[in-house]
Protein backbone atom coordinates (compact mmCIF):
# COMPACT_ATOMS: atom_id res chain seq x y z
CA UNK A 1 0.00 0.00 0.00
CA UNK A 2 3.05 2.40 0.86
CA UNK A 3 4.68 1.44 -2.86
CA UNK A 4 1.53 1.81 -4.53
CA UNK A 5 1.14 5.51 -2.62
CA UNK A 6 4.54 6.38 -3.36
CA UNK A 7 3.96 5.40 -6.88
CA UNK A 8 0.90 7.48 -7.36
CA UNK A 9 2.30 10.48 -6.03
CA UNK A 10 5.44 10.20 -8.54
CA UNK A 11 2.74 10.18 -11.33
CA UNK A 12 0.70 12.82 -10.22
CA UNK A 13 4.23 15.02 -9.56
CA UNK A 14 5.13 13.83 -13.51
CA UNK A 15 1.38 14.78 -14.39
CA UNK A 16 2.10 18.11 -13.08
CA UNK A 17 5.37 18.80 -14.98
CA UNK A 18 3.86 17.88 -18.28
CA UNK A 19 1.06 20.24 -18.10
CA UNK A 20 3.17 23.10 -16.65
CA UNK A 21 4.90 22.56 -19.72
CA UNK A 22 2.20 22.49 -22.25
CA UNK A 23 1.56 26.08 -20.62
CA UNK A 24 4.72 27.15 -21.13
CA UNK A 25 5.57 26.23 -23.75
CA UNK A 26 2.96 26.20 -26.18
CA UNK A 27 0.15 28.05 -24.69
CA UNK A 28 1.50 31.38 -23.43
CA UNK A 29 4.11 31.55 -26.01
CA UNK A 30 1.07 31.46 -28.65
CA UNK A 31 -1.30 33.47 -27.09
CA UNK A 32 -3.83 30.79 -26.73
CA UNK A 33 -6.31 30.48 -24.35
CA UNK A 34 -6.94 27.42 -21.89
CA UNK A 35 -9.83 26.19 -19.91
CA UNK A 36 -10.58 25.84 -16.22
CA UNK A 37 -8.53 27.66 -13.54
CA UNK A 38 -5.79 27.68 -16.07
CA UNK A 39 -7.61 29.68 -17.94
CA UNK A 40 -8.42 32.12 -15.66
CA UNK A 41 -4.95 32.57 -14.90
CA UNK A 42 -3.73 32.69 -18.50
CA UNK A 43 -6.31 35.93 -19.08
CA UNK A 44 -4.85 37.79 -15.71
CA UNK A 45 -1.19 37.32 -17.06
CA UNK A 46 -2.08 38.40 -20.57
CA UNK A 47 -3.99 41.72 -19.19
CA UNK A 48 -1.76 42.45 -16.31
CA UNK A 49 1.22 40.26 -16.11
CA UNK A 50 0.02 38.09 -13.03
CA UNK A 51 2.09 35.40 -12.15
CA UNK A 52 0.39 32.05 -13.39
CA UNK A 53 1.75 30.12 -11.05
CA UNK A 54 0.89 32.24 -7.97
CA UNK A 55 -2.26 32.84 -9.07
CA UNK A 56 -3.62 29.41 -10.52
CA UNK A 57 -2.01 28.55 -6.11
CA UNK A 58 -4.24 31.02 -5.02
CA UNK A 59 -7.76 30.49 -6.77
CA UNK A 60 -7.03 26.59 -6.76
CA UNK A 61 -6.71 26.61 -3.00
CA UNK A 62 -10.00 28.40 -2.90
CA UNK A 63 -11.20 26.22 -4.65
CA UNK A 64 -10.31 23.06 -2.94
CA UNK A 65 -11.37 24.74 0.48
CA UNK A 66 -15.08 25.10 -1.37
CA UNK A 67 -15.02 21.47 -2.93
CA UNK A 68 -13.01 19.72 -0.90
CA UNK A 69 -16.42 17.59 0.78
CA UNK A 70 -16.87 16.56 -2.63
CA UNK A 71 -13.82 14.28 -2.10
CA UNK A 72 -12.28 11.58 -0.53
CA UNK A 73 -9.33 12.21 2.07
CA UNK A 74 -6.29 10.34 -0.94
CA UNK A 75 -8.15 12.74 -3.24
CA UNK A 76 -7.90 15.63 -1.63
CA UNK A 77 -3.88 14.57 -0.51
CA UNK A 78 -3.36 14.28 -4.08
CA UNK A 79 -5.02 17.03 -5.19
CA UNK A 80 -3.18 19.30 -3.05
CA UNK A 81 0.27 17.96 -4.31
CA UNK A 82 -1.03 18.63 -8.18
CA UNK A 83 -1.37 21.72 -7.27
CA UNK A 84 1.07 22.63 -5.50
CA UNK A 85 3.43 21.00 -7.54
CA UNK A 86 1.60 22.44 -10.72
CA UNK A 87 2.41 25.82 -9.68
CA UNK A 88 5.92 25.29 -8.90
CA UNK A 89 6.51 23.85 -12.31
CA UNK A 90 4.65 26.66 -13.74
CA UNK A 91 7.47 28.70 -11.74
CA UNK A 92 10.59 26.82 -12.54
CA UNK A 93 9.48 26.77 -16.08
CA UNK A 94 8.48 30.08 -16.91
CA UNK A 95 11.28 30.92 -19.44
CA UNK A 96 11.74 28.10 -20.94
CA UNK A 97 11.02 27.75 -24.71
CA UNK A 98 10.44 25.72 -27.82
CA UNK A 99 11.50 27.23 -31.11
CA UNK A 100 8.34 26.59 -32.63
CA UNK A 101 6.33 29.21 -34.63
CA UNK A 102 3.80 27.09 -36.24
CA UNK A 103 0.57 27.67 -34.58
CA UNK A 104 -1.50 24.70 -35.33
CA UNK A 105 1.12 22.38 -34.53
CA UNK A 106 1.83 24.28 -31.62
CA UNK A 107 -2.11 23.67 -30.71
CA UNK A 108 -1.82 20.20 -31.12
CA UNK A 109 1.50 19.74 -28.98
CA UNK A 110 -0.03 21.56 -26.15
CA UNK A 111 -3.21 19.48 -26.05
CA UNK A 112 -1.59 15.96 -26.03
CA UNK A 113 0.71 17.79 -23.03
CA UNK A 114 -2.25 18.25 -20.87
CA UNK A 115 -3.89 15.26 -21.54
CA UNK A 116 -1.09 13.86 -20.36
CA UNK A 117 -0.64 15.96 -17.93
CA UNK A 118 -4.21 15.71 -16.37
CA UNK A 119 -4.56 12.07 -17.17
CA UNK A 120 -1.94 10.87 -15.24
CA UNK A 121 -3.41 12.90 -12.34
CA UNK A 122 -6.81 11.83 -12.54
CA UNK A 123 -5.59 8.19 -13.46
CA UNK A 124 -4.28 7.36 -9.86
CA UNK A 125 -7.38 9.53 -7.95
CA UNK A 126 -6.15 12.98 -7.94
CA UNK A 127 -7.00 16.32 -9.54
CA UNK A 128 -5.92 19.45 -10.24
CA UNK A 129 -8.47 21.23 -8.79
CA UNK A 130 -10.74 23.91 -10.68
CA UNK A 131 -12.87 22.34 -13.03
CA UNK A 132 -11.67 18.88 -12.39
CA UNK A 133 -13.29 18.98 -9.29
CA UNK A 134 -16.64 19.70 -10.84
CA UNK A 135 -15.47 16.69 -13.63
CA UNK A 136 -15.27 14.91 -10.81
CA UNK A 137 -18.37 15.76 -8.64
CA UNK A 138 -20.51 15.34 -12.23
CA UNK A 139 -18.59 11.75 -12.75
CA UNK A 140 -19.75 10.70 -8.89
CA UNK A 141 -23.31 11.81 -9.42
CA UNK A 142 -24.14 12.37 -12.76
CA UNK A 143 -22.21 9.56 -14.00
CA UNK A 144 -20.80 11.83 -16.91
CA UNK A 145 -17.49 10.60 -18.06
CA UNK A 146 -14.26 12.51 -16.29
CA UNK A 147 -12.92 13.82 -19.93
CA UNK A 148 -15.90 14.77 -21.68
CA UNK A 149 -17.33 16.68 -18.21
CA UNK A 150 -13.68 18.32 -18.06
CA UNK A 151 -14.25 19.28 -21.82
CA UNK A 152 -18.06 20.91 -21.19
CA UNK A 153 -16.38 23.34 -18.25
CA UNK A 154 -13.35 24.00 -19.84
CA UNK A 155 -15.28 25.26 -22.84
CA UNK A 156 -17.65 27.56 -20.68
CA UNK A 157 -14.06 29.38 -19.82
CA UNK A 158 -12.18 29.24 -22.86
CA UNK A 159 -15.45 31.34 -24.77
CA UNK A 160 -15.00 33.39 -22.14
CA UNK A 161 -11.26 34.62 -23.40
CA UNK A 162 -12.62 35.84 -26.44
CA UNK A 163 -12.81 38.91 -26.05
CA UNK A 164 -8.72 39.00 -24.83
CA UNK A 165 -7.58 36.54 -27.69
CA UNK A 166 -10.00 36.88 -30.24
CA UNK A 167 -11.75 34.21 -32.77
CA UNK A 168 -8.22 32.67 -34.78
CA UNK A 169 -7.12 32.00 -30.80
CA UNK A 170 -10.11 30.65 -29.65
CA UNK A 171 -10.74 28.00 -32.61
CA UNK A 172 -7.33 26.84 -31.70
CA UNK A 173 -7.86 26.86 -28.17
CA UNK A 174 -10.68 24.66 -28.41
CA UNK A 175 -8.43 22.22 -30.33
CA UNK A 176 -6.23 22.00 -27.57
CA UNK A 177 -8.88 21.26 -25.25
CA UNK A 178 -10.63 18.85 -28.03
CA UNK A 179 -6.91 16.89 -28.25
CA UNK A 180 -6.18 17.14 -24.33
CA UNK A 181 -9.66 15.37 -23.86
CA UNK A 182 -9.11 12.51 -25.89
CA UNK A 183 -5.37 12.26 -24.72
CA UNK A 184 -6.96 11.95 -21.41
CA UNK A 185 -9.28 9.44 -22.18
CA UNK A 186 -6.72 7.57 -23.51
CA UNK A 187 -3.92 7.90 -20.31
CA UNK A 188 -6.88 7.05 -17.88
CA UNK A 189 -8.74 3.94 -19.87
CA UNK A 190 -5.55 2.64 -21.91
CA UNK A 191 -4.95 1.01 -25.06
CA UNK A 192 -7.11 -1.63 -24.77
CA UNK A 193 -11.48 -0.89 -24.76
CA UNK A 194 -13.57 -3.90 -24.03
CA UNK A 195 -16.90 -4.68 -26.38
CA UNK A 196 -20.24 -6.09 -24.58
CA UNK A 197 -21.49 -8.93 -26.88
CA UNK A 198 -25.30 -9.45 -26.74
CA UNK A 199 -26.61 -12.98 -28.73
CA UNK A 200 -29.86 -13.91 -29.53
CA UNK A 201 -29.80 -17.28 -31.08
CA UNK A 202 -31.27 -20.79 -31.85
CA UNK A 203 -28.36 -22.17 -31.35
CA UNK A 204 -26.49 -20.63 -28.13
CA UNK A 205 -25.30 -23.58 -26.25
CA UNK A 206 -23.25 -24.01 -29.69
CA UNK A 207 -22.48 -20.85 -29.57
CA UNK A 208 -21.14 -20.42 -26.12
CA UNK A 209 -19.53 -23.59 -26.12
CA UNK A 210 -17.19 -22.31 -29.19
CA UNK A 211 -16.86 -18.93 -27.58
CA UNK A 212 -15.41 -20.83 -24.01
CA UNK A 213 -13.13 -23.45 -25.82
CA UNK A 214 -12.10 -20.78 -28.60
CA UNK A 215 -12.16 -17.76 -26.62
CA UNK A 216 -11.23 -18.53 -23.60
CA UNK A 217 -14.11 -16.25 -22.49
CA UNK A 218 -16.92 -16.87 -20.20
CA UNK A 219 -20.60 -16.67 -21.30
CA UNK A 220 -23.53 -15.39 -19.17
CA UNK A 221 -26.73 -16.50 -20.26
CA UNK A 222 -29.81 -13.88 -19.57
CA UNK A 223 -33.76 -15.24 -19.34
CA UNK A 224 -35.69 -13.53 -21.41
CA UNK A 225 -38.33 -13.65 -24.07
CA UNK A 226 -40.24 -12.04 -27.38
CA UNK A 227 -42.38 -9.35 -26.48
CA UNK A 228 -44.73 -9.89 -29.53
CA UNK A 229 -44.07 -13.82 -29.64
CA UNK A 230 -44.33 -14.42 -26.05
CA UNK A 231 -41.62 -17.21 -26.80
CA UNK A 232 -38.73 -17.27 -24.16
CA UNK A 233 -35.72 -16.72 -25.31
CA UNK A 234 -31.88 -17.11 -23.76
CA UNK A 235 -29.33 -14.29 -24.36
CA UNK A 236 -25.85 -15.00 -24.63
CA UNK A 237 -23.75 -11.81 -22.56
CA UNK A 238 -20.33 -11.51 -23.35
CA UNK A 239 -17.24 -9.12 -22.51
CA UNK A 240 -14.48 -9.25 -24.79
CA UNK A 241 -11.60 -6.91 -25.95
CA UNK A 242 -11.74 -5.13 -29.42
CA UNK A 243 -9.45 -7.23 -30.98
CA UNK A 244 -11.09 -10.15 -30.30
CA UNK A 245 -15.23 -9.13 -32.18
CA UNK A 246 -13.87 -10.61 -35.42
CA UNK A 247 -13.10 -13.79 -33.99
CA UNK A 248 -16.19 -14.12 -32.40
CA UNK A 249 -18.45 -12.71 -35.51
CA UNK A 250 -16.73 -15.76 -37.33
CA UNK A 251 -18.13 -18.09 -34.38
CA UNK A 252 -21.24 -17.11 -34.79
CA UNK A 253 -21.34 -16.43 -38.40
CA UNK A 254 -20.59 -20.36 -38.58
CA UNK A 255 -22.93 -21.52 -36.30
CA UNK A 256 -25.97 -19.21 -37.16
CA UNK A 257 -26.38 -16.82 -40.08
CA UNK A 258 -29.78 -15.64 -38.36
CA UNK A 259 -28.73 -14.85 -35.17
CA UNK A 260 -29.00 -11.53 -33.84
CA UNK A 261 -26.16 -9.26 -32.50
CA UNK A 262 -25.58 -5.96 -30.48
CA UNK A 263 -22.51 -5.27 -29.34
CA UNK A 264 -21.35 -2.52 -26.77
CA UNK A 265 -18.67 -0.42 -25.95
CA UNK A 266 -17.71 -0.60 -22.40
CA UNK A 267 -15.84 1.88 -19.95
CA UNK A 268 -14.79 -0.48 -16.90
CA UNK A 269 -14.36 -4.18 -16.77
CA UNK A 270 -14.16 -5.71 -13.62
CA UNK A 271 -14.07 -9.46 -12.23
CA UNK A 272 -11.87 -12.44 -13.24
CA UNK A 273 -9.86 -12.58 -16.92
CA UNK A 274 -10.29 -8.46 -16.37
CA UNK A 275 -9.10 -5.66 -13.67
CA UNK A 276 -9.28 -6.33 -10.01
CA UNK A 277 -11.48 -4.22 -8.60
CA UNK A 278 -9.69 -4.14 -5.31
CA UNK A 279 -6.75 -1.86 -6.67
Amino acid sequence: MYEKRIADIAFIILGAFFFALAVNLFVIPNEFGEGGVTGVTIILYYLFQWSPSIVNLVINGLLLIVGYKFLDKRTTLYTVIAVAFNSLFLHLTANWRIDSHEPTINAVFAGVLVGIGIGLIVRVGGTTAGTVILARIANKYLDWNISYGLLFFDLIVAFSSYFIIGPEKLMLTIVILYVGTKVMDFMIEGLNPKKAVMIISEHQDKIAEMVITQMDRGVTVLSGHGYYTKNPKEVLYIVISKQEVSALKKIVKAIDTAAFITIHDVRDVFGEGFLDISK
